[in-house]
């Protein structure tokens, strides 16, 4: 029954936009995010007291339970009330794995607020700064809380003074990223001050929590806290009571994060890029909840009994059932049948969510992650919002097939709807040999996904051993080559040569794009990357994988008829290069001339695709190419004495150290690896440390694979996809 009382207080509340919340809790892997959530529920009588801290209830996957790991967000919302005045907190419980950084990073974009987890022994690691850094990326305000203040005082058994130094220390560590990373304007405006109640500290198993002017309030100091773990269980329960952790943590909640009508002023400007003097930005900004719908989804889930269900931030409007509406991306009217809230793995229906608040949809079938849905009238004026940017490339692979060959076809589906829930899941198959190849961010997503395929949609598979995606590139310009077609009648004159970091930087970070306005791109590229204006202006196309097509062709005859196929041909190319059939990384593509067959029977696909492939595969063959493997960050927390062990681990897996620190008793190591030599890692420190080790990972960057590698690699790479071991020829693409 709670329950329903709950969701009615929610939806008057709802309608005050000064008394509305959207926060995401986020941490690195293990940091007690889902059982700070715990708390948070039982406060607000979502979850049993008894079982709050120990219950994980919005880890409500079975693999999520038995692992201890959050593997996708999770939506509740949350009654709560600060000095006697009622509030609604749209609560997202995000994964802290880097392997499912894609679902906290779509997270991001519904929230103005960030709840940052920290484990008080462990401090700010790896995903802690790379999810911080994407969130004030995303203008997502962060307040602090401290965690596990109870192995201080257990495991470490620090006094007071070393336990007040080492909270200083993580707010002083937080401080610097948000100085470092935080757009000028909130750079000073956001810094953590404690004072102010702006850093929660606590233990989310133990439901206790404080921040400093709650402490002052109640007469509660550090020493009362470690007396009160000495005195043993009783004597937390009187903590619990005194101090409860929902407290200091949504009312610093309140306090601290704006509401959605002050967030979206700054944050609209920031994650849109259309017109911010258009009528369409006003009512966004305005948080109008009369005004057209604008809805950006952030997370797409598939129920088997209501089909895909849309989650996401309302901007504009107000989300109603019945209402047919505009999908952007899609280009497709599709009616909205139900609308409802998340309360953790439930659904809750109700009659509309207005602007400001996180909404769940049901009825458009086409609706992806990323989609910008909007009311009709809107359909050809709305810009879309932003695409996600991922941190993470999927780098492993494996080729997965069923056991009983007779559920192929639930295969290909339960893969497919695996992937509209996780759009960094890729799923292709390798036409040589027939098998479906599953792309995942690590070795923990992939299994996952497996897990989910026998455990959720009952099919057994059998799969090969993890590979690791590389990427084809070029180190020198080639000459121009003629690229024909097979009937001879159409010809296209290419050259290739290596991008330049800046621009490959600037695509990456989605600050040059395809589809903005060429002038605009030039000025970007002149001035940032040093290209020329003319040239910049000339770019046909822009690759997923980071490749530009440069057309600078002056007056070729049916050129623009083909265009399109021009295209499409060069991003085929783009998907598989001709050393080990990878994907091409980083090259400028340049059409310098073409003659087109003025019959458009001869010069189809058939006909075009070829030419020009053949073309960019001979310059590649001759610009010096060779491959690029993904390279991972490794953050290493370790005694000081095992500093030589795990030297020589990153030494005998071909990394590097970048940088090591020492402090008292214990060293902080940075260390980059190749992702091919880091699959048996995880054991690899724990035998090395005793088990004293704790570190964290992120993707770095694609490095070259060193020469001396490079011919086997390529040669075992091309045998497991069915080719021959050795790469192609000029010859096999330019007839002479």
């Amino acid at each position: 029954m709670v329950r329903y009382k709950q969701i009615t207080e929610v939806m008057k509340i709802m309608r005050n936009i000064d008394q509305v919340r959207n926060i995401g809790i986020t941490a690195h892997v293990d940091h007690g995010k889902t059982t700070l959530s715990d708390s948070l529920l039982s406060a607000a009588g979502l979850l049993s007291e008894k079982l709050a801290g120990q219950a994980l209830a919005l880890d409500y996957l079975d693999v999520e339970q038995r692992r201890q790991m959050t593997v996708k967000a999770a939506n509740v919302s949350l009654y709560h009330e600060y000095k006697g005045k009622p509030f609604v907190i749209n609560l997202i419980d995000t994964p802290g794995h880097v392997d499912f950084q894609s679902r906290t990073l779509r997270a991001l974009r519904a929230i103005d607020g960030a709840i940052v987890v920290v484990d008080a022994v462990e401090g700010v690691m790896t995903q802690t700064e790379m999810y911080l850094r994407v969130a004030l990326e995303e203008r997502v305000r962060p307040v602090l809380f401290i965690n596990k203040i109870d192995r201080l005082i257990k495991e470490l058994k620090l006094s007071p003074q070393e336990i007040q130094r080492r909270l200083v220390q993580i707010v002083r560590d937080i401080n610097t990223l948000i100085s470092n990373y935080a757009d000028k304007e909130f750079q000073k405006a956001w810094l953590l001050d404690p004072a102010k109640g702006q850093v929660a500290f606590g233990s989310a198993r133990d439901r206790w929590g404080l921040t400093i002017p709650l402490a002052q309030e109640k007469g509660i100091k550090i020493s009362d806290i470690i007396d009160i773990y000495n005195r043993g269980k009783d004597a937390l329960v009187e903590l619990q009571k005194a101090a409860p952790l929902h407290e200091s943590v949504l009312d610093m909640v309140v306090k601290f994060i704006p509401n959605p009508l002050e967030a979206q002023k700054y944050r609209v400007p920031k994650i849109w890029h259309g017109d911010v003097n258009s009528e369409v930005a006003k009512y966004m900004v305005e948080c109008d909840p009369n005004g057209p719908l604008v809805m950006m989804v952030t997370d797409v889930k598939v129920d088997p009994h209501a089909g895909l269900v849309a989650t996401g931030r309302v901007f504009s409007g107000t989300v109603k059932p019945g209402e047919e509406v505009w999908l952007i991306n899609a280009r497709t009217a599709q009616r909205i049948l139900q609308v409802g809230l998340y309360m953790g793995p439930y659904r809750e229906l109700v009659s509309e969510v207005l602007a400001g608040n996180i909404a769940a949809i049901f009825g458009p079938d086409k609706v992806r992650s990323g989609e910008t849905i909007v009311s009709p009238q809107l359909k050809d004026q709305m810009v879309p919002f932003e695409k996600f940017r991922m941190i993470t490339e999927s780098v492993v692979t494996v080729a997965v097939e069923p056991k009983n060959p007779q559920q192929l076809t639930k295969l290909i589906d339960a893969l497919y709807k695996l992937h509209l829930e996780d759009p960094s899941l890729i799923v292709k198959i390798n036409e040589e040999t027939g098998e479906y190849l599953v792309h995942g961010v690590g070795t923990l997503h992939i299994e996952i996904a497996l897990t989910l395929l026998r455990e959720f949609y009952g099919i057994d598979v059998v799969t090969s051993p993890p590979l690791i995606v590389y990427r084809e590139t070029i180190r020198s310009p080639s000459q121009v080559f003629e690229g024909k077609s097979p009937n001879k009648h159409n010809k296209f004159y290419i050259s290739v040569e290596p991008l330049d970091e800046t621009t490959i930087k600037l695509v990456q970070e989605g600050i040059v794009t395809e589809d903005m306005d060429s002038r605009e791109r030039a000025k970007i590229l002149r001035e940032h990357a040093g290209w020329d204006t003319d040239e910049a202006r000339r770019i046909a196309a822009i690759d997923e994988n980071i490749n530009i097509l440069v057309d600078r062709t002056v007056g070729v005859q049916y050129l623009r008829e083909v265009r399109d196929t021009l295209i499409q041909g060069f991003r085929l190319a783009m998907r598989e290069g001709p050393l080990a059939h990878e994907p091409v990384r980083g090259l400028k593509v340049i059409l310098h001339d073409a003659v087109i067959h003025e019959d458009p029977a001869h010069r189809g696909p058939a006909q075009i695709y070829p030419a020009v492939r053949n073309a960019i595969f001979a310059g590649i063959l001759t610009s010096n190419p060779t491959l690029l493997e993904p390279i991972l960050k490794l953050d290493i927390r370790t005694p000081v004495e095992y500093i030589g062990n795990i030297t020589v681990i990153i030494t005998k897996k071909r990394g590097k150290l970048l940088n090591v620190e020492q402090s008292e008793n214990l060293a902080r190591i940075t260390a980059e690896i190749p992702v091919a030599e880091s699959l048996d890692i995880a054991d690899a420190l724990r035998n090395a440390t005793v088990g004293k080790a704790i570190w964290g990972q992120e993707f770095s960057r694609w490095a070259p694979v060193p020469d001396s590698m490079l011919m086997d690699l390529i040669a075992k790479i091309r045998t497991g996809k069915g080719l021959k071991p050795e790469p192609p020829k000029l010859e096999d693409f330019i007839k002479p």
